[in-house]
């Protein structure tokens, strides 16, 4: 199916730059401060303040949101801008939605500051992510330009995934989409708040679209009450420090981000490291394997990531926009390259340059299909990039303990909708692979069923929060052995959920799934690390489970369900009826160096604990256990026997058998 260019659509088409600093932007007056000297104390006093802003947005989205989405798996962000839209601070929840605040306000400078223009108590609300702002539709951001003494002084912005709106399939996961118009359609900047009231005419254009809007309604609320949140505190910050002051440290917390990135870039070697990721199927029924390229370089202080090589943008809703690319990269270099130097991507960005060709399936083009862009092509970019990050890393002995080899390799989704017990209409995302396993060390193993590396505070529902709120039933969420990357340091395990659909009146439910990585792995190890096991789902029809369960015996095993167990494909959009089962396996950590130099004491404990089974234990990390514990003339054997099997060499006799 051929790409159909859409005229206009250049319109929409961002660099990622900087705004030139003395841009004007019609009658609108911008409160500019290029740096100032700043006490110390005051400094670190106003610095923490609006760190803590940040978190307070957060709470506030919590506290407003009806969404379990965001309510128990904080799957959102918050940041704050400064006039021109650099990034000042994010917070701790989904980086990667922070990724593109500063893409979305400088478009809607360029483009709304005459039309319908930008004035005090005015937000915007978007989810084009042509513009920025989120990785595909659901992401939607909300923008409020703060004004002091009649300067537009700074932004807030919130964004959260919505559950669902619109599009062709439940949930806007649209698996057998080709292009944008099967999807959720992208909203540029529209003034959804004016003079501090909300206007009923976008929010009535906004939700007519979702099949749950009351609830997307109540989401678009909590991030308009975020931002309140956020211009009070900050309008009494200025209050008391005065605008210059407060400026001052926002323009020299990007500055020290900055110049910390590039002092410890120039303490490692120069260098190219690179990687490729990739995905399997863009779209129900696609069997083609799609492939990230990047080969990022080291030249003093400066890192280049470079893209060339990466496919075409393809038929299907797997690619990413310019900010998806983008939200691959940041999250990475935030968590590796700078824990303990301060998060202002204003900064951070400065240090890094980008070259990637418009067109490719991590810079596509409008009107290729976007609607799984956060997680595949965006999370795929971040697979990338966090092997040659790591790999950067691995060549300075004290830098080295912030790598880590890939973190779960992709987004399991499982999207349930239809009528719940209480007889509404419901539509969710099931977050439970959020607690993948991250990636191994390079002193430690990965932690298991840790989150998600793009997103520090995520987290899971409760099963009873998930069974609360809709129809269905868990039989099992646990963590699976054999599903972290074996290495000398073990990437973190994955898990998995069993359920039922339960106590909905129309007996069924209808479910959607997308999960690559089910025929190449998308965890790799580094330094010799094995990748993390593959994604498995499992759809099992007309099984015994519910005479099973009314007999007092709940089923532990695929095979306890005695019924019709299919193998699914990465995309597939079907009904859950009363006997059948789901089941969907999430992927671990990649592991880091040779497992057959993986002390054999602690795969007796891997053993012992769940985390690896005696046959990988003897097959893989070359282990013989005897009563559970390590024979070591066996493991010394069985060890030179496996080497000698990589090598292709008959191994000597006395080897173990």
């Amino acid at each position: 199916m051929a790409v159909i260019p859409v005229a206009g659509s250049e319109r929409f088409v961002q660099s990622g730059a900087p705004l030139d600093p003395e841009a004007r932007f019609g009658d609108l007056k911008l409160h500019r401060v290029s740096s100032g000297a700043v006490d110390a104390l005051t400094y670190e006093v106003v610095r923490h303040r609006l760190v803590a802003i940040t978190d307070d947005m957060g709470d506030a989205i919590k506290r407003m949101s009806g969404s379990v989405v965001v309510t128990d798996c904080n799957d959102f962000g918050a940041g704050i801008m400064d006039e021109t839209g650099e990034t000042v601070q994010v917070g701790l929840y989904n980086m990667q939605l922070g990724s593109a605040l500063d893409m979305a306000v400088r478009w809607t400078l360029e483009h709304r500051a005459e039309n319908p223009g930008i004035a005090p108590g005015d937000q915007f609300l978007l989810n084009d992510p042509w513009i920025g702002g989120g990785l595909h539709q659901n992401d939607v951001t909300v923008l409020a330009p703060l004004f002091y003494d009649g300067q537009l002084f700074c932004w807030t912005g919130a964004v959260a995934h919505q559950v669902d709106l619109g599009g062709v399939s439940p949930g806007s996961w649209s698996v057998e989409g080709h292009d944008v118009f099967w999807e959720a359609l992208p909203i540029p900047p529209v003034k959804i708040v004016e003079g501090g009231r909300l206007r009923s005419d976008m929010e009535d254009m906004y939700l007519r679209r979702s099949r749950v809007p009351r609830l997307v309604g109540l989401d678009l609320r909590a991030k308009i009450g975020a931002n309140n949140v956020a211009q009070d505190r900050l309008t009494a910050l200025i209050d008391k420090y005065g605008p210059d002051t407060v400026k001052a440290v926002m323009k020299k917390m990007m500055g020290d981000a900055e110049s910390q990135l590039r002092t410890k870039l120039r303490a490692l070697p120069d260098g190219t490291w690179s990687a490729v990721a990739h995905q399997d199927g863009a779209r129900a029924g696609d069997r083609d394997i799609h492939k990230i390229v990047v080969a990022m370089s080291k030249q003093d202080d400066t890192l280049t990531f470079d893209f060339t090589g990466t496919d075409p943008q393809v038929d299907g809703i797997i690619n990413c926009t310019l900010a998806g690319l983008r939200g691959g990269i940041l999250p990475i270099l935030l968590t590796m390259l700078c824990p303990d130097i301060s998060w202002s991507p204003g900064g951070i960005y400065r240090c890094v340059e980008i070259v990637s060709e418009p067109g490719t399936i991590n810079n596509c083009t409008f009107p290729a299909g976007i609607g799984k862009a956060s997680v595949n092509s965006a999370w795929s970019t971040q697979n990338a990039v966090s092997e040659t990050v790591a790999q950067m890393l691995s060549t300075h002995a004290e830098l080295s303990r912030s790598a880590m080899s890939v973190c779960c390799g992709t987004w399991d989704l499982t999207l349930l909708a239809g009528v719940d017990q209480r007889g509404g209409g419901f539509a969710t995302m099931l977050c439970d692979a959020m607690s993948g396993g991250l990636g191994a060390k390079v002193d430690g193993d990965g932690v298991d069923t840790g989150g998600e590396n793009c997103i520090p505070m995520g987290r899971i529902a409760d099963i009873e929060i998930n069974e609360f709120s809709f129809p269905m039933l868990y039989l099992w969420r646990r963590e699976e052995v054999d599903s972290g990357g074996p290495g000398r340091w073990r990437g973190g395990v994955g898990a998995s959920s069993c359920f039922i659909p339960y106590d909905s009146p129309t007996r069924s439910v209808h479910l959607v799934v997308s999960a690559n990585g089910k025929a190449v792995p998308q965890a790799p190890g580094i330094s010799g690390g094995y990748p993390a096991a593959t994604q498995w789902d499992v759809l099992v029809r007309d099984t015994t489970v519910r005479d099973q369960l009314a007999s007092g015996r709940i089923p532990q095993t695929i095979d306890d369900l005695h019924g019709r167990a299919d193998t699914l494909p990465p995309h597939l959009e079907t009904d859950l009826a009363e006997a059948d089962v789901y089941f969907t396996h999430w992927q671990g950590g990649g592991g880091i160096g040779d497992p057959l130099h993986r002390e054999p004491d602690r795969v007796a404990a891997d053993v012992r604990d769940g985390k690896v089974s005696a046959l990988a234990a003897l097959d893989v990390y070359g282990v013989v256990l005897a009563d559970g514990e390590p024979d070591r003339a066996a493991t010394a054997a069985q060890r030179e026997r496996l080497r000698y099997q990589r090598a292709g060499l008959t191994p000597p006799e006395g080897a173990h058998q």
